[in-house]
């Protein structure tokens, strides 16, 4: 839900105590009337999300397999070299469990899975035939990603283990310390037609019972009719996504459905919602989902892939009249393969910002990426993520790192080229020592233990080139914290002497836990290495006319 900044000033607690030293140090207390500042209170804002193709991750339980079906197992082999699959490879809920140390470690506190729900068992047989690069192509396809619901309360057969449903994995990943993050479809189920000989599930829908709901019958949409055919009262009667049944969820009954099956994944631990294809589903359908998820999960956080890179066309979903969620903030996504695929610099990360305006409800809550698994890998450098990490991690905005990004795995692939390729084991150990990895755990740890990093205004004093330079405070209730982040893309070390809007007092190295104690006016002298980043924290309110007044424009937009 996203949460308005109030405009007001309201009030707050006394200074008290000296500043702690130390990573984990609290922001320290306030005890008199001070002014708010703070991007988010949302708590789900100080996640960092790693995403996971769950059947990609590791196969942890090889009984849940069923290699004797059609969809397991099919391979991907391009003249270029290029290896891909797109059939199940094993991956399953014991696989995430058993590796759950590995992403807290990294410094994540949520994982977003791909859809649990269960899909066809069997390859699709219809379609268009599968190219290296493209979209729209399923042709021998399985349904391994998820994508392809055909039964939205039963979990998928590949999931599970024996004394592992749903209910108990993520009662298991929050022991670990990680929430669920669910990845909810509502637009469309499987594959639908154009297939030479019907297959089990594809077309169809079953509800809790196991009773079919809905059937495509192999028909186009062109040819169903929901007025006189009951099992096709589920379905809209114009095409949209390649061959997909296309749901019809301005019915009262096709919503109901969906609202009951996430409502009975919520009840079993899911913390947040992903949704999917949400431009593809009318806005007064998600308003009306969001309406009735949120009578009972009030605080949800949901954020939407909104595949589009006009902040226009996504931010409306933001607000409360179109699904009030937060979005997958694609147009910044742009601008980092500008910055780290064709060396651009941080300048062009200006305009994704809306620090001001109106274009989100809430800019803060926007989930930050640079690549996902509907798209081609960034094509970057070790240095090229390691730059891309540190600004994701300090940024505003909720982090989402896709899995094996931590070891640049399969860079500057697409889907059928292997983008989805299967990680493993191996790949888990090789990745522990990669210098990404390192780099990408030190930076998620600070992020991790800082509230204004996770919550506060950010404050931008420089986007230019290779340096980005910009404050991030948070001052709200008992709590003032204002973190300095100096980042350097270059391949030389960046001296800097910052002066702009500088509070005096105790600033601490977030990282080696060094303290400098600055007089009123004094700049604060830091270098930051090759491909680096600073980041110093000062606990207390915030002092000084200039710093006040620019940050309560930020705090009143």
């Amino acid at each position: 839900m996203m949460t308005v900044r109030p405009l007001a000033l309201v009030m707050a607690a006394l200074l008290s105590g000296c500043a702690n030293s130390g990573a984990g140090s609290a922001p320290q207390s306030l005890a008199k009337s001070q002014p708010e500042y703070f991007g988010t209170a949302h708590p789900f804002a100080s996640e960092a999300i790693y995403f996971l193709i769950t059947d990609r991750f590791v196969d942890g339980d090889p009984d849940n397999n069923y290699p004797e079906d059609s969809g397991w197992d099919r391979p991907l082999r391009w003249d270029n070299g290029d290896v891909a699959n797109v059939g199940f490879q094993g991956g399953d809920f014991r696989g995430v469990l058993d590796n759950a140390d590995y992403i807290t470690e990294m410094g994540f506190t949520a994982v977003w899975m791909t859809p649990i729900v269960a899909n066809p068992a069997d390859a699709f047989n219809g379609g268009d035939p599968i190219r290296r690069q493209g979209f729209a192509m399923d042709r021998g396809k399985a349904g391994y990603h998820g994508y392809w619901g055909v039964n939205f309360y039963q979990l998928d057969k590949h999931l599970p283990s024996p004394g592992l449903d749903y209910a108990a994995f993520t009662g298991a990943m929050s022991d670990k310390g990680l929430k669920t993050v669910l990845d909810v479809v509502i637009n469309h189920g499987s594959p639908a037609y154009t297939m030479p000989e019907p297959l089990p599930g594809y077309g169809q829908l079953y509800d809790e019972q196991g009773r079919l709901v809905a059937d495509h019958q192999n028909r186009p949409p062109q040819q169903l009719d929901p007025a006189n055919q009951p099992l096709h009262r589920f379905f809209n009667t114009e095409p949209d996504l390649a061959q997909l049944a296309d749901m019809n969820v301005e019915q009262a009954e096709v919503m109901d459905y969906f609202v009951g099956a996430y409502l009975k994944w919520l009840e079993q631990g899911a913390a947040a919602f992903r949704i999917d294809t949400v431009k593809h589903v009318p806005a007064s359908a998600w308003a009306e989902f969001s309406r009735r998820i949120r009578a009972e999960y009030p605080d949800l956080f949901m954020f939407g892939e909104v595949y589009d890179f006009d902040a226009g066309v996504i931010g409306q979903y933001t607000f409360p009249d179109k699904g009030g969620m937060s979005v997958l903030d694609f147009p910044m996504k742009a601008a980092l393969g500008q910055i780290f695929e064709q060396d651009a610099g941080f300048e062009v990360l200006a305009s994704t910002l809306h620090l001001s305006g109106d274009t989100y409800a809430n800019p803060y809550e926007l989930t930050t990426f640079y690549d996902n698994h509907d798209m081609p890998r960034i094509n970057a450098s070790d240095e090229g993520f390691i730059d891309a990490h540190n600004w994701l991690f300090t940024a505003r905005g909720i982090p989402v790192i896709y899995y094996g990004s931590e070891m640049g795995f399969e860079r500057g692939k697409a889907e059928h080229a292997g983008n989805r390729n299967y990680f493993g084991v191996d790949n888990l150990e090789a990745a522990r020592s990669h210098p990404i990895r390192q780099q990408l755990s030190r930076i998620a740890k600070v992020r991790q233990q800082s509230v204004a990093l996770q919550r506060g205004l950010q404050l931008t004093l420089t986007l230019e080139g290779d340096s980005a330079i910009f404050y991030r405070v948070y001052q709200r209730g008992d709590e003032a914290q204002t973190a300095l982040v100096l980042l350097n893309k270059g391949d030389t070390p960046m001296p800097v002497a910052e002066q702009r809007m500088m509070q005096s007092g105790q600033w601490r190295d977030a990282f080696s836990g060094e303290v400098v104690t600055l007089a009123e006016g004094e700049a604060l002298v830091a270098e930051v290495p090759a491909h680096g980043v600073r980041v110093f924290l000062r606990e207390g309110q915030i002092e000084g006319a200039e710093l006040n007044s620019a940050l309560a424009a930020l705090q009143s937009r």
